[in-house]
């Protein structure tokens, strides 16, 4: 990797640190800057405009997604503990420090048109396609019924994540996860074979 990429690497990882507390629409060149110690024109040279800086940190965290939440979980064994690893990383992922940037992005830009918009779509609509495919991959093991919609799953599983996000975060409730882990057995019993 060249010094130049690895530095827009440290500076992405910390402009996604600070979208955990300000949002995508306290993210600027300048409070990047005040974050990193780095000069304004330091950073516009990496970035060229807020809404290009937006962006990256989107598909930065993005990619970080997909490696710390999506590419462990298919490693366990399909079906069940494949959903239920997702799951688990989803947990984990949503409840570090600021919360999951991505779901608050999504709230934060749900009716502004834009790139920034519309790269949030693209995610969701990949997401919501993993979580389909990987109960698919249930059905196809044998685990759940096989008249069962993977699309349906998808969308409850992601009613109880966007649910833990709000009680846990909005309201502090320690019980959030608790909660949406019973709320995950549920779906499963359901969707059993």
């Amino acid at each position: 990797m060249a010094k130049g990429e690895a530095t827009r690497g440290v500076i992405l990882d910390e402009a996604g640190r600070l979208m955990r507390r300000v949002g995508l629409g306290g993210l600027t060149i300048g409070s990047l800057a005040t974050q990193t110690g780095m000069s304004k024109s330091g950073l516009f040279a990496h970035f060229g405009s807020k809404e290009s800086l937006q962006l990256q940190v989107v598909e930065h965290n993005t990619e970080r997604f997909t490696l710390e939440v999506i590419r462990p979980a298919l490693k366990a064994p399909r079906g069940e503990p494949r959903v239920r690893a997702l799951f688990a990383n989803w947990l984990e992922w949503d409840s570090a420090e600021g919360g999951c940037p991505l779901v608050a992005a999504a709230f934060e830009l749900d009716d502004q048109p834009g790139p920034l918009r519309d790269r949030l779509v693209s995610n969701q609509r990949d997401w919501t396609d993993t979580i389909a495919m990987i109960f698919t991959g249930g059905i196809t093991e044998g685990q759940f019924r096989p008249d069962a919609d993977p699309r349906q799953f998808a969308q409850d599983l992601e009613g109880v994540m966007l649910a833990f996000h709000l009680t846990s975060r909005l309201l502090s409730d320690p019980e959030a996860g608790a909660r949406a882990r019973t709320t995950l057995d549920r779906l499963l019993a359901a969707a059993a074979a």
